[in-house]
């Protein structure tokens, strides 16, 4: 894992490229948060429309449940975990591989009915400007649904009261407790989500259990089942590791015009002009250039 800095100097970013990430984290010891985080998703997503997002998937670990959209988008800032992803899922023509930054994406306005992004934001500096992306990205009426890691959770509270943790988790600017990694209060996340123009829907607290012994005790199965149970009535605590969020873009006025989109998801990310596909990439009239090649959309750096 590295830190990198975008071609026009956007803030930095986590970069796994290379890692073994989608093995050595989602390794069976974390059944439990992913088991959790399905049940989550399973109730806020729409289980169908005509195109989704799924922003910063990794290896597609949760593609599965996407099978009710038409189109799917599967986007990683790593070059090498969408390799992974498109090895797993490229026998599936619905789906679309891209590498590409969040703080540039490479998408039209209005191009999605859904995006999901799990487990990226605690990256993420500039939460405003990407959250904006995002409701760019769908179109009126879409669904966004988000995860972000609480800084008030129990874990959290119990050992700042212990004063064996400096910050404090009811402080509602976010903490940076490593480098790129971020936690949130649940106050300063949903001010962000409404200034972006997002209207908040419902929330889910997930993996509130998230405990090594805990795990062992009772099997990952059982306190995933426990979890999603209980996911709904400790939203309103929201004192869970994990929270996510079912947001929604508003609709238009009946008055006002929208043109569905039935071009091209993808733009140029540097100058947001329409893209014309020639052999192995796409091309602005810019003069932009991006690689089609291998099966997947690099947007990272153009050629």
């Amino acid at each position: 894992m590295t830190i990198n800095q975008t071609m026009t100097q956007s803030p930095p970013v986590i970069d796994y490229e290379g890692s073994n990430y989608s093995t050595e984290f989602w390794n069976p010891s974390r059944e439990y948060e992913d088991r959790a985080e399905r049940i989550a998703l399973r109730v806020l997503l729409p289980p169908r429309g005509r195109r989704l997002a799924d922003i910063g998937a990794g290896a597609g670990r949760l593609a599965d449940l996407y099978a009710g959209y038409d189109e799917v988008i599967l986007m990683d800032y790593a070059r090498s975990t969408v390799i992974e992803a498109r090895d797993r899922w490229a026998h599936d023509t619905r789906f679309k591989f891209v590498a590409a930054d969040l703080y540039q994406l490479p998408f039209a306005d209005g191009a999605f009915d859904s995006v999901v992004m799990v487990r990226v934001i605690h990256h993420i500096v500039d939460v405003p400007r990407a959250l904006g992306n995002i409701a760019a990205a769908l179109k009126p009426g879409g669904s966004f649904v988000f995860e972000f890691a609480n800084k008030r959770h129990l874990k959290s509270m119990l050992r700042y009261a212990l004063r064996r943790q400096r910050w404090s988790p009811f402080d509602r600017s976010p903490v940076e407790f490593a480098a790129l990694n971020f936690d949130f209060h649940p106050d300063w996340m949903k001010a962000q989500l409404r200034h972006a123009g997002f209207t908040i829907r419902s929330m889910r607290a997930v993996s509130t259990f998230r405990l090594g012994a805990l795990k062992r005790l009772f099997g990952a199965r059982r306190l995933a089942a426990l979890d999603g149970v209980l996911q709904r009535p400790l939203a309103a605590l929201a004192v869970s590791p994990s929270m996510f969020v079912l947001n929604r873009r508003p609709p238009l006025a009946a008055s006002s015009l929208y043109e569905e989109d039935t071009g091209s998801v993808f733009v140029c990310p540097l100058c947001r002009q329409s893209l014309q596909a020639t052999a192995d990439e796409l091309r602005c009239a810019n003069g932009h250039r991006w690689s089609t090649r291998d099966g997947f959309y690099d947007f990272k750096t153009p050629l």
